[in-house]
């Protein structure tokens, strides 16, 4: 059985965010059957934790003994075994793993910094000065986004892959904003929520901390 390490509880701000949800969506996507390892606070501190996910973060993964973190691999690992996540041609393949990679590495970063100074930060001189060159950060990379996009229904065409997972779940961090919709992101991101695998997958992490 895979296993999933996921927090038991986190603030609002973070419910529906954290990281393990990239990897139940891919999951879901891939039909493969998991459990969830619910992290009690200070869990993620403990050494026996620590040697599975060295940074004490979530999600931690193990399937038949091969141990793994980092949502990215993980979900290239899952993605691997279903034809929905990964096309079967080699080229489309490369262009979804293009995808999930510039979701981490190009989107990401900015959307991230400017998340922290507006939901960690924002009361700090430092971070109201720092905000509006955040907020361009992100406003140029939104539209290089859709710029590439264009008219698709999907950033590779027609059909989901792994790389509109990673990149639905990175614009979803901006949810406190306006700026994925000012970018003409809306609809794009919509298609991608309606998904009933990440339906399943949003429903699993949110009603872990109803319970907690």
């Amino acid at each position: 059985m895979i296993k999933v390490t996921a927090f038991k509880w986190v603030p609002p701000f973070a419910q529906g965010l954290v990281r393990d949800l990239r990897v139940r969506w891919a999951l879901e996507e891939a039909g493969l059957r998991y459990e969830v390892e619910l992290l009690e606070d200070g869990e993620k501190d403990k050494a026996e934790y620590r040697t599975w996910q060295p940074f004490g973060q979530v999600p931690a993964y193990e399937e038949n003994g091969l141990k793994l973190f980092e949502s990215g691999a993980i979900v290239l690992r899952i993605a691997e075994r279903s034809e929905t996540l990964l096309p079967g041609d080699p080229a489309a393949r490369a262009r979804a793993s293009e995808w999930l990679f510039a979701a981490l590495n190009t989107i990401e970063p900015p959307i991230q910094n400017l998340a922290a100074i507006d939901l960690f930060y924002a009361d700090q001189e430092w971070a109201r000065l720092r905000r509006p060159d955040a907020e361009a950060a992100v406003r140029k990379r939104l539209a290089e986004l859709a710029a590439a996009l264009g008219d698709k229904t999907h950033l590779d065409g027609p059909r989901f892959t792994a790389g509109d997972l990673m990149m639905a779940t990175v614009l979803r961090i901006l949810r406190h904003t306006d700026l994925a919709a000012e970018a003409g992101l809306a609809d794009y991101l919509a298609r991608c929520e309606a998904r009933p695998a990440f339906q399943r997958a949003l429903a699993g992490q949110m009603a872990a901390f109803a319970q907690g």
